[in-house]
C-alpha cells in the first residue's frame, strides 16, 4: 500500500479549488468528470508522484444510480481536505484484510486512465470517513505524470482519530503518514514555493 494522493471537498467545485489555491498560493489545473458517480475535479501535482484533487458534485450531471464515492452526498460547510487515497497492486485482495465498509471495486476510466476504486455502498469509508480509499491503476498512466510541476511537496499527512492506534495498526507504516489521537480530522503539511504550508 502506497500514499497516492489527497482530496479536498467542497459544496462547489469553484470553493473546493479556492481553498487549496488559497492555502497553498498555487493554482489547480483542469480535471474532468466522473460520469459513475456525478463529480468532477481540479488537480495539483505534487512531488514524488504524488497529487491532489479538489472534488465536488457536478451540478450539469444527472444523478447517478448509486451514492457518491467520499461521502459527498452528505457533504456540507466550508471545503476541507476529506479523504486520502491509497494505492494497491490488488484490489480484491486488499479487501480480505481490511475491516467492513471499505467498499467493493468500481471500475473507472477519465480519459486514458483506468482504474479499479473500492466504495461503500454508503459513500462513507470506516473511521468516519478516515480510512483511506483503496485504488488500483490499471497501465503505466498515472495523473501525476500528467500534470505541471508546482513546486509544491507534501511533507505529512496527519490523521487524527480517536481510534488511531487501531487504525495505524490495521494500515501499517506508511510513508508521510501519521496517526494521532483527537476529534476525527486530517492535516496536511506541504513545502510549496512559498514555504511551509497547511492545508485542513
Amino acid at each position: 500500500m502506497l500514499l497516492d494522493h489527497l482530496a479536498v471537498a467542497g459544496e462547489t467545485l469553484e470553493e473546493a479549488t479556492a481553498h487549496v489555491e488559497q492555502a497553498l498560493g498555487v493554482s489547480l489545473q483542469d480535471g474532468g468528470k466522473h460520469e459513475k458517480f456525478g463529480t468532477y475535479n481540479r488537480l495539483l501535482g505534487l512531488a514524488d508522484g504524488l497529487y491532489l484533487e479538489a472534488i465536488a458534485i457536478d451540478p450539469s450531471a444527472p444523478r447517478p444510480e448509486r451514492t457518491r464515492w467520499f461521502d459527498l452526498d452528505r457533504f456540507q460547510g466550508s471545503p476541507r481536505l476529506t479523504n486520502w487515497i491509497c494505492r494497491v497492486p490488488n484490489i480484491e485482495a486488499s479487501q480480505d484484510v481490511f475491516p467492513d465498509g471499505v467498499g467493493h471495486p468500481i471500475d473507472l476510466t477519465r480519459g486514458a486512465l483506468r482504474w479499479r476504486m473500492a466504495v461503500p455502498p454508503s459513500g462513507r469509508l470506516p473511521f468516519d470517513n478516515l480510512f483511506p480509499a483503496l485504488i488500483q491503476w490499471h497501465g503505466d498512466l498515472h495523473p501525476a505524470q500528467m500534470l505541471q510541476d508546482r513546486g509544491c511537496r507534501l511533507r505529512q499527512l496527519i490523521v487524527f482519530h480517536p481510534e488511531a492506534l487501531e487504525l495505524a495498526k490495521l494500515l501499517g507504516a506508511l510513508d508521510r503518514v501519521v496517526f494521532d489521537s483527537g476529534p476525527a480530522a486530517m492535516r496536511a503539511e506541504f513545502e510549496t514555493p512559498h514555504g511551509l504550508r497547511v492545508l485542513e
